[in-house]
């Protein structure tokens, strides 16, 4: 009943807050304006429904040093995505035509806000975390990383390929990022440059939902593997190879830390809280 209460309530402010964002799409202000303050009440809820059901304090969104982990993040979210593009484009795959639009960019910042935060809460803060205190580090990865890719096979252009490209380079690196930092502002912000740089600055696909009109005017072309194809740049090898990259580095942080939880055996005692970095 604990983990259904948890799932509950910040899967609704999720499912509210994305409607909202979607129905006012055509305003970017209002959509900007409503992905933050989705943002932050999923935030508020799952530190509530955590504090009453958990009987402890949020350590994984603790507001001490919250800011630099954000930016930590996002710097190494937007650095993976450049990488990415610019390795796309030496290759012939990218093209950039012009300026786009500064005002849709803003509507994405909001929209992608609300996408990196509740995806991150929902998929690391609570699956993740919750399967590894009874599996263990291996398996909680494996099996968050699989569940959050099969999640984008809903989306338009999905397909099985994208889906699991979306499993090893972020559903993977993303657990991995969790489990070395132990505090889920690290992830938030990686997730949300990566999606932001890509939607917002690049004007690329995001994980086949539709074109993106962001900073500037651009296209991909060339096959699939190269570019990503309807999926996106998500769907590249390019993509694939910069997650398994930073999915070993993270799982090596983790371990030099002494952050790989064990999986418990019945008669196993409840592991000893981590300490957060």
């Amino acid at each position: 009943m604990r983990v259904l209460e948890q799932f509950l309530a910040v899967g609704a402010v999720s499912l509210v807050g994305g409607q909202a964002v979607m129905a006012v799409q055509g305003n970017p202000w209002l959509c900007l304006g409503i992905g933050m303050a989705t943002a932050v009440a999923a935030v508020l809820v799952y530190g509530w429904v955590v504090r009453r059901t958990e009987r402890r304090e949020v350590t994984e969104l603790a507001r001490d040093g919250a800011a630099a982990r954000i930016v930590r993040g996002a710097l190494i979210g937007f650095g993976m995505f450049a990488a990415v593009i610019v390795n796309i484009a030496f290759m012939g795959g990218y093209h950039v035509h012009g300026m786009g639009s500064v005002t849709g960019a803003v509507g994405l910042f909001g929209f992608m806000a609300a996408a990196a935060v509740t995806e991150e809460l929902l998929y690391r803060g609570l699956l993740f975390r919750l399967v590894e205190e009874r599996l263990g580090t291996w398996l909680s990865l494996l099996l968050s990383g699989v569940l959050f890719g099969l999640m984008h096979l809903l989306n338009k252009d999905a397909s099985l390929w994208g889906a699991t490209a979306i499993a090893i380079q972020a559903g993977f690196m993303l657990a991995a990022c969790y489990a070395a930092t132990r505090n889920l502002w690290v992830p938030i912000g990686l997730h949300f440059a990566w999606n932001f740089a890509a939607a917002g600055i690049f004007s690329v696909v995001v994980s086949g939902n539709g074109g993106s009109t962001g900073l500037l005017d651009a296209t991909t072309s060339g096959p699939t593997l190269l570019s990503g194809g309807d999926f996106g740049p998500e769907g590249s090898l390019y993509a694939v190879a910069a997650g398994l990259v930073l999915t070993v580095v993270f799982l090596w942080q983790a371990h030099r830390r002494g952050r790989i939880v064990p999986r418990r055996r019945a008669v196993d005692a409840p592991a000893a809280p981590v300490t957060v970095s």
